[in-house]
């Protein structure tokens, strides 16, 4: 029986992967290894901690007794030391040293990172996989023309392989910047209460160099070349807003690429997947909606707005740290990245699977051209004698009429017969295929797409072959 609010991110949405990331088991667990790499360097500095106490408290990282930490937490109100004792329960010879020194935003914060570096490290690799599905696309339809819009106005041609190029290139620079946060990302390391390290001094009888260098070892034991040089309580909280930015970057670029999907299964051009089996509305049996394209437009929605969180936080903590960030970021930044997880999930099941139907991109295509050729007519008729204005206000109101007969009376575009009718361009029916072969208005559109890729996907596909996978993931639902 399901009485209680399941949050549908994990329920419905997110992966396994990220879910474990932000898990009390994943979170837990870091403190107690936070914890065992401060008893070892403390050790190793010189602080009387023995090799058994480290070795207890090295068995006991995993077998979190939840109940025993639930009891602590409503006796003490206090959820750190709650996990203190409850650790300290499990390795009695130990309990003395257990977060000797430290703070709880130790523990804390250090997690919170720990924990947002590897959902930047999944993220990432969830962006090479998208990349690589997108680019595979753009290079089978490099050179297919099709009717580019302006404000979803006809406008001139372009490529299908071309215009994914740019859903590709909004995600390349997402790309760089999660590598970049990576790359950056520090550990608070070991600061005190205030971030003056104060309490360490005491414990290390006032030796700088040795609470320097306790600061060093427990960052380098979690895998971190650098700590913040300066901290109050916390670790800087701008390193929150910076990463739900990035993260808002995914999801702006998704939202756009999905909008793009759903406006073109509107067309009939191209639609994302769509199931033997599913069903596309409980009433219209014939209907195929966008689903996926509408979630990713739905999930990206929460996260653009949900970078407002850690911005606003950032904004208002006093001096030293105020505690009004805690609440709001044990939500706030877990279901950013949750959200973003199902997103790109999506966005590559969707285009693993997306199908183009050549004939109605070519009709629709077909239905503008005779206007968008309107200048290279000109040209033509100027090369067969006549003089440019005149033929340029000929074809202004050879166009006006023509357009008034698709859009009053529904008929085909009959701008061609008309300038053949004209007689003024010298243009004869039989040069009507030539003058309308799509390929003459796509530019360079076929080029630019194996220069993009060359140039811009390949490097980054070739940094990242071990993150390639060569199946999409399967959706939730």
């Amino acid at each position: 029986m399901k009485d209680v609010y399941e949050n549908p991110l994990i329920e419905r949405y997110a992966s396994k992967e990220i879910s474990h990331i932000f898990s009390p088991d994943f979170k837990f667990s870091t403190w107690r290894k936070l914890w065992v790499a401060l008893a070892e360097s403390e050790k190793e500095l010189g602080l009387p901690i023995t090799d058994e106490q480290i070795a207890s408290l090295k068995s006991h990282i995993h077998d979190i007794d939840y109940e025993l930490a639930k009891k602590y937490e409503k006796k003490l109100r206090h959820d750190v030391m709650a996990h203190v004792h409850t650790y300290g329960d499990q390795c009695p010879d130990a309990r003395g040293i257990i977060h000797l020194g430290a703070t709880s935003a130790y523990v804390g914060d250090n997690t919170d990172i720990i924990q947002y570096r590897e959902g930047l490290f999944h993220v990432r690799a969830q962006l090479v996989n998208l990349i690589k599905r997108l680019s595979d696309f753009a290079v089978e339809y490099r050179a297919m023309p099709t009717l580019g819009f302006t404000h979803f106005q006809p406008a001139q041609l372009t490529t299908v392989g071309k215009r994914a190029t740019l859903w590709i290139q909004d995600l390349l620079m997402d790309y760089e910047d999660i590598t970049y946060l990576i790359d950056t990302i520090r550990m608070r390391g070991v600061k005190g209460t205030t971030g003056t390290q104060a309490s360490f001094m005491d414990l290390f009888d006032n030796d700088e160099e040795k609470v320097k260098a306790l600061d060093e070892l427990v960052s380098s034991k979690m895998g971190f070349d650098k700590t913040y040089a300066v901290t109050g309580q916390t670790y800087p909280r701008k390193l929150d807003a910076r990463i739900l930015s990035a993260l808002s970057g995914i999801a702006q670029s998704l939202s756009k690429f999905a909008t793009d999907m759903r406006l073109l299964q509107h067309l009939k051009e191209i639609e994302e997947p769509f199931e033997k089996s599913q069903i596309g509305s409980s009433a219209m049996a014939y209907k195929r909606n966008p689903m996926r394209s509408e979630r990713i437009c739905s999930l990206a929605r929460y996260v653009m707005v949900d970078a407002l969180n850690p911005a606003m936080t950032q904004a208002t903590q006093w001096f030293e740290r105020t505690l009004d960030d805690s609440a709001n970021k044990r939500i706030s930044i877990p279901e950013a990245f949750m959200a973003i997880d199902a997103i790109i999930t999506i966005a590559e099941n969707v285009s693993s699977g997306m199908v183009v139907y050549p004939k109605v991109i070519h009709r629709h295509m077909m239905d503008e051209l005779p206007f968008m050729a309107t200048e290279n007519i000109i040209m033509e008729g100027v090369k067969n004698g006549g003089d440019r204005q005149d033929l340029h206000e000929k074809i202004r109101v050879l166009s006006m009429e023509a357009g008034a007969t698709v859009k009053q009376e529904g008929k085909p575009n009959d701008l061609m017969e008309r300038i053949v009718a004209d007689g003024s361009f010298g243009i004869q029916a039989e040069d009507i295929p030539a003058i309308l072969n799509p390929e003459r208005y796509i530019g360079r559109a076929p080029s630019q797409v194996d220069d993009f890729i060359h140039d811009e996907v390949m490097p980054v596909l070739d940094a990242n072959r071990d993150l390639i996978k060569d199946e999409a993931i399967d959706l939730k639902v």
